[in-house]
Formats: structure tokens, C-alpha cells, sequence
């Protein structure tokens, strides 16, 4: 097993990846590269700084990561406000999608302030 997947900041950012990915399968394809793509480069910036942080030696190095991770969700919210607005993802779509962001997001911060209380590494 991996570090990262131990953590349940990973496995709740992993599902929010998935959600996004079949839901923007279902937006305009004049969307590939633009909310599409941003979107789903956003929501796998989650999942990778996590990945990427766990693997760093020592607890500073994972703070920083999943700060990062917090910022990819951050605009990641922006990315499908903007989708729902448009018309490209329905009320209800959106909702659950915002219902899987705010999950991951408590997870990522939980583990983010866990992870900068404890003592510096040596």
C-alpha cells in the first residue's frame, strides 16, 4: 500500500476525482479544453499533492501539499459554479458534486492542521 492511501483525504478526494470525471463527460464539447479540462486538471491536483506529500519525508512537506490540495479545490468550486451557471451541470449534479468537494475539502484540512501540530521533524 502506498502512503497516500492510507489517508481519508485521498480516498474522499479520489471519489470527488471520479464524480467529476463522469460528469464533465456530459458538458459541451466545445468544453474539452476549457471547463472541461480545467476542472479535471484541478480535481486530480487533489489527489496528486496528496499523493506526492505523503511520500515527502517529514510532516512540513505534507502540510505544504495538501495546502495546495486545499487551493485545487478551491478552484475546483469555482470551475463547476461556473459549469452549473451556464447550464452545463444541473442544480442537482452540482449539489452532490459541491457535497463530495466539501467532504474531501474537511478531510484535506483536517489532515493539513493535524499534520502542522505535531512537533517539527528533526
Amino acid at each position: 500500500m502506498m502512503p497516500y492511501e492510507r489517508l481519508k483525504a485521498w480516498h474522499a478526494s479520489h471519489a470527488l476525482v471520479l464524480a467529476i470525471y463522469k460528469e464533465t463527460g456530459s458538458w459541451p464539447v466545445e468544453e474539452r479544453y476549457g471547463l472541461i479540462s480545467q476542472a479535471r486538471r484541478a480535481v486530480v491536483s487533489v489527489t496528486d499533492n496528496l499523493a506526492e506529500g505523503s511520500a515527502r519525508l517529514g510532516g512540513k512537506e505534507l502540510r505544504r501539499f495538501a495546502d495546495i490540495a486545499l487551493g485545487s479545490l478551491a478552484e475546483l468550486s469555482n470551475h463547476t459554479r461556473i459549469a452549473r451557471d451556464l447550464g452545463f451541470c444541473s442544480q442537482e449534479n452540482w449539489a452532490q458534486l459541491d457535497e463530495l468537494r466539501n467532504q474531501a475539502g474537511k478531510l484535506v484540512y483536517g489532515l493539513a492542521r493535524a499534520v502542522g501540530r505535531r512537533k517539527p521533524d528533526p
